[in-house]
């Protein structure tokens, strides 16, 4: 019998760090100190004006929010006018993506319409007003001159513009959230706005708000008419009505059909994998109480929800074995499952702050540390929006950032949804950047394609690789047949992203479980994306691709394939050269090279346009002294956002190149970590240290024993990983 080759491992061994590149001087100002005042007095005559007319009910301690507009040449982290908002007086407390047209700019031809940053400050009025007089008789030597030229604008926040649309004529509940004050305490924003809120007849719930970096969510019911007088308040950044959470209605009603189901009796390829389905719940019998080593409830006061148990028991099938095929026995699962029911009843009972509710059940979960592996198939009903991001994907990125958990997320099932409303687009918090949001596939076939009802990207930037990755999720003519919620075995045809999601998961515990340890959930996330396959389908419905049915094509290097691995931490402002082993006598005919990037992050929830805080560039050089393109981010983001400098703070590279293996002599990438805090330059001392993994994949037709080959070359430093069990005959669900 053929020997299998699996994956080259400990490849990080090869790598060292490097010194940095020359940089090019930055370019001189667009305006004089002059201009730019001429520009800017107006503007902070009317905002010194307009801060004169507020109550002093809205602007607590006398502190008021205003926005300062980048002019779009300078935009970058190491443009950030820390100086020029100093002696202002003020703090940066957030930001958003806006779009100016500039007089001038430093690109040739003339300026159009461009992509930029606003960054919402806060600062007392008095000082605010202050500077403004003051602004005339700035000079060159005067403190912040030197920022002065960065800024576009300066304004006051209308509160029109912090109203969602939309809104319905019915008092209902609605949600607030407000920026507060970095490094220090902000209880007298939060006690103010409350007495205020209050004033105008709404009923706030404290005790149900959420706190993410120093953004502020709070529930409340109230007059939809009083919205306006609400948004007035200076440090409210968005209101909008509060997203249901969706249903577990299934895409199309199906009945559990009596089948003799042969379960199998086996238990679990792994005992040591820690997973977590959070869900609706399960009945007391069931016929996967044997492979559920813990089921608890988030509150035991509550009833489960008419729909709970038998979508929590599809999405638990749907881990265990996969979709099962009528007539056969399933596999035998990966692993065990620990089940929690975060939703339940009160959903049914209309309850307005359940979405709150059910967050602080996830947020209990993902704070114990307790796995590693998590599928979470329900959220709000909400599509993500560019400009504001839900306290759903802020708390659970913030708890993903240490790159310790691979949890996948439901894309959504409102493929079919208008799609020039932008309503048809991954549903939150499909958004995270430290997760894996799954859409469905309609089909295990080859001529798969994303099932109708899946939701598409484009995520919000970074994060523009929306969904993840694709899973079969069932369609009307190929169901997706999970175990029913009965305590006799039956089948039911199901069809979802619900199903899609804890799948994939499936795949991603499979290399846990064959592997062990030795590969971290960023390098299981590496392999999936590397190994997923788009089928020539436009990027913005299936992400990255379908991830392969069988997971030894995670694993395994066939023949003329070598699977490299890399995995580690970047630190923050160096250079790390990472070598591409090839073997010493090169590499026969032409190869082809598959490389992916992933890495954990923390984030700056409050900075929508800068939410990731951690970049990585990457070159390519496929011989000494020469340098090429190979991570070509346009295919990411739009011209737009190469222009705002977005595309290099995304979490996931991916991309492949072809070469003759002639040309490579002593190939290498470089790998070079960026960390900013509030979208401005850090120093590398303060940021802290990422995970990451990179995952090269060869494939070399004309070479057969490549991956040998490379282990030979380098036997004192390169390893086979080999699965630690035998890898199942027959893997593929």
């Amino acid at each position: 019998m053929t020997k299998k080759n699996y994956l080259i491992g400990k490849a990080e061994e090869l790598t060292e760090l490097a010194p940095p590149p020359k940089m090019n001087p930055p370019g001189g100002s667009l305006y004089s100190v002059q201009e730019s005042i001429k520009r800017l007095k107006p503007h902070f005559t009317a905002v010194s004006e307009e801060l004169e007319k507020y109550d002093d009910e809205l602007c607590p301690r006398d502190y008021a929010v205003t926005k300062v507009t980048l002019h779009p040449s300078y935009i970058a982290k190491g443009h950030f006018p820390k100086r020029l908002l100093r002696e202002m007086g003020v703090r940066s407390i957030g930001s958003k993506a806006s779009e100016v047209r500039p007089d001038r700019w430093t690109r040739k031809g003339e300026p159009e319409e461009s992509p930029t940053t606003s960054l919402f400050v806060a600062g007392k009025r008095q000082q605010i007003q202050e500077f403004g007089r003051k602004l005339t008789n700035f000079s060159d030597d005067t403190p912040g001159a030197d920022d002065i030229h960065k800024v576009w604008s300066i304004e006051c926040v209308a509160p029109e513009q912090k109203v969602k649309a939309g809104l319905g004529s019915e008092p209902i509940a609605f949600e607030a959230g407000l920026q507060l004050i970095p490094g220090g305490s902000s209880e007298f924003i939060k006690s103010s706005f409350l007495a205020y809120a209050k004033k105008l007849g709404f009923e706030p719930s404290e005790e149900m708000s959420i706190s993410v970096a120093n953004l502020w969510f709070v529930p409340l019911i109230g007059d939809e008419t009083k919205l306006r007088d609400l948004a007035k308040y200076s440090f409210v950044r968005v209101v909008r009505p509060m997203p249901v959470l969706r249903t577990f209605v299934p895409v199309v009603r199906s009945m559990a059909v009596p089948s003799p189901i042969n379960l199998p009796i086996e238990p679990p390829i792994a005992e040591d994998v820690r997973v977590a389905i959070l869900d609706g719940g399960m009945p007391q019998q069931n016929v996967l109480s044997r492979w559920v080593r813990d089921y608890r409830v988030s509150d035991a006061n509550a009833a489960d929800h008419p729909d709970g148990p038998p979508h929590g028991v599809g999405v638990t099938s749907a881990f265990l074995f996969g979709p099962i095929k009528p007539g056969t026995t399933p596999e035998r699962p990966y692993a065990y499952v620990d089940h929690h029911r975060v939703l339940d009843e009160n959903i049914a009972k209309e309850d307005r702050f359940e979405l709150y509710r059910t967050l602080n059940h996830i947020e209990d979960i993902l704070l114990s540390r307790q796995y590693e592996f998590i599928n979470l198939s329900l959220g709000p009903d909400l599509s993500i929006e560019d400009d504001e991001i839900h306290a759903w994907t802020s708390l659970i990125d913030s708890y993903l950032a240490d790159g310790d958990t691979f949890l996948t997320v439901a894309a959504g099932n409102n493929g079919q949804a208008d799609s020039l409303l932008q309503l048809d687009r991954v549903q939150v918090p499909s958004d995270c950047v430290n997760a894996i949001a799954v859409g469905a596939s309609d089909s295990m076939a080859s001529t798969w394609a994303r099932a109708p009802y899946s939701a598409v990207g484009p995520g919000r930037a970074p994060g523009r690789v929306k969904p993840d990755l694709l899973a079969f999720g069932g369609a009307t003519s190929d169901y997706f047949h999970v175990t029913g919620a009965d305590s006799s075995p039956t089948l039911v045809p199901q069809q979802g992203t619900s199903f899609a999601a804890p799948y994939a998961l499936r795949k991603a515990v499979g290399v846990r479980a064959l592997m062990g340890h030795a590969v971290s959930p960023l390098a299981i996330k590496s392999l999936m994306i590397n190994a997923a396959h788009c089928n020539g389908l436009d990027q913005k419905e299936v992400g990255w691709g379908k991830v392969p049915d069988d997971v030894s094509e995670l694993i395994e290097s066939p023949d003329g394939v070598a699977r490299i691995l890399y995995q580690g931490e970047l630190l923050p402002g160096k250079y790390l050269r990472v070598p591409l082993p090839i073997p010493n006598s090169g590499v026969n005919g032409k190869v082809k090279i598959k490389a992916t990037c992933c890495f954990s992050t923390p984030v700056d929830p409050q900075d929508t346009s800068m939410y990731t805080k951690a970049g990585v560039e990457i070159s390519w050089s496929p011989r000494p002294g020469k340098k090429e393109s190979f991570f070509q981010q346009v295919k990411v983001a739009t011209e737009a956002e190469l222009r705002r400098d977005a595309a290099k703070w995304e979490s996931v590279l991916h991309a492949d190149k072809s070469k003759l293996g002639s040309s490579l002599d002593e190939p290498c990438f470089e790998l070079h970590y960026m960390a900013r805090d509030g979208g401005g330059a850090i120093d590398g001392s303060k940021a802290p240290t990422i995970k990451y993994a990179f995952v090269v994949t060869l494939e070399a037709p004309k070479h057969k024993e490549i991956f040998s080959d490379i282990l030979k070359s380098y036997s004192q430093v390169l390893t086979e990983l080999q699965p630690r069990v035998s890898v199942p005959t027959q893997i593929r669900t």
